[in-house]
């Protein structure tokens, strides 16, 4: 038996289809029991608990052979991350009181980066649940291809998607979430002694400007990429709503700047940006 944490986002269904495609138990922890309807009505069992909710999160965990961990994304957080910290700190206790036999984390590119950004979050997250006594695995996964889903009616209607990644043919790793979902599947059924790191990224590395001809070909018009100064951020971002944008700013730094990358030689997945993107469309109508 699995337990599957963050199992309603789109990382957590791809592992879930996955699961569900291999035949596995699991279960889904979820933070109430209309979210986890869905995986019931497919056979899993479900779990009430909030990630801050440590007693709660502990029984989600208990008599597992593997828990999959995937920290609530917060992208406008308070200095010093203060809401990541608390979370990370109760996943550490409900991990210690659960006792599974092993534990897989959803890590990101860039996470042993030394510079303050977004990101840091995870990489705190590795520090703080690498020092666990059970075998710990962090996949380290590139930027999502499903980020483009925001770009979806800018490229229809306009054909231009606006670009934080400069220059525009600069390849960068990325992946698709269900080339997430499969691997972190195969890495909850590994037994492994200590802590390891995995890093993912899809077949070929991709550009902003690969991502606008993907669109180009998904909607049979000409789409093109075009870069966000950045001196318009800032104010981009605030009127967005964000009351914190500089880790998010640092964070596109890193990609732009070349300090955000992996450490070693990742694995390759098996989906291209042609085939998430034609996806995101479909979906859009």
């Amino acid at each position: 038996m699995y337990a599957i944490t963050g199992i309603t986002g789109q990382v957590g269904t791809a592992l879930a289809n996955a699961l569900f495609a291999a035949g596995k138990p699991f279960r889904a922890v979820v933070r109430d029991a209309a979210k986890g309807a869905t995986f019931a009505e497919r056979g899993a069992e479900v779990a009430i608990a909030e990630v801050d909710d440590t007693p709660a999160l502990a029984r989600a965990f208990e008599g597992t052979e593997a828990v999959f961990i995937l920290l609530p994304p917060l992208f406008d957080p308070s200095p010093g991350y203060p809401e990541s910290n608390r979370s990370i700190a109760s996943i550490r206790e409900a991990l210690l009181a659960g006792r599974p036999e092993r534990v897989v984390v959803l890590s990101t590119v860039g996470a042993q980066a030394t510079e303050e950004n977004l990101l840091s979050q995870l990489g705190r997250m590795e520090e703080v649940l690498g020092t666990l006594p059970m075998p710990v695995t962090f996949l380290r996964a590139g930027w999502f291809f499903e980020n483009a889903q925001w770009d979806v009616a800018s490229a229809r209607d306009t054909g231009v998607i606006d670009s934080y990644l400069y220059p525009l043919d600069r390849k960068l790793p990325m992946v698709a979430t269900k080339d997430i979902g499969d691997l972190a599947a195969t890495l909850l059924g590994e037994a492994h002694d200590g802590m390891r790191v995995v890093e993912l990224e899809a077949p070929q590395r991709t550009s902003p400007d690969d991502i606008a001809a993907a669109f180009t070909k998904a909607l049979g018009r000409e789409v093109s990429a075009r870069i966000v100064p950045r001196d318009e951020w800032e104010a981009r971002f605030i009127a967005q709503g964000m009351t914190n944008p500089t880790p998010r700013m640092r964070m596109l730094d890193g990609f732009n700047e070349g300090w955000i990358d992996f450490e070693g030689e990742s694995v390759k997945g098996r989906t291209n940006v042609d085939e998430v993107i034609a996806g995101l469309v479909s979906r859009a109508g």
